[in-house]
């Protein structure tokens, strides 16, 4: 059975940094893309940021570009999310995602507070 278990989350203030990591068991994740969203109180589920099975090529979206970094590791199977010059907006729940034969699988999510 596939598991995500994403950490790293925290309290920081606005200008600051946090690296989320997401640990994958269960799957050979090195062949899968994955991908990071972020939920905040009262709004959909919104994609992050991709970075395709080698580690070679990542998307963002705009909210984040110039900031984030996604990377991964295959050799540890974990994703990481350096995120930095944080801001209030950033506040949500991250959540790791991996699509496994048209199945979506998610963690359980890691809070990130951004105090102004």
């Amino acid at each position: 059975q596939a598991q995500l278990v994403e950490s790293g989350g925290g309290l920081v203030q606005a200008g600051g940094s946090l690296r989320l990591s997401c640990a994958a068991s269960g799957h050979t994740f090195s062949t899968l893309g994955m991908h990071w969203f972020r939920q905040a109180p009262g709004k959909d589920r919104e994609f992050v940021a991709t970075v395709t099975w080698s580690g070679a090529i990542t998307y963002y979206a705009d909210s984040v570009k110039g900031r984030f970094t996604i990377s991964r590791d295959n050799a540890k199977n974990t994703v990481y999310l350096q995120m930095n010059s944080l801001k209030p907006e950033d506040t949500a729940v991250y959540y790791c995602n991996a699509r496994i034969r048209g199945n979506d699988y998610w963690g359980q999510g890691t809070q990130v507070t951004v105090s102004s």
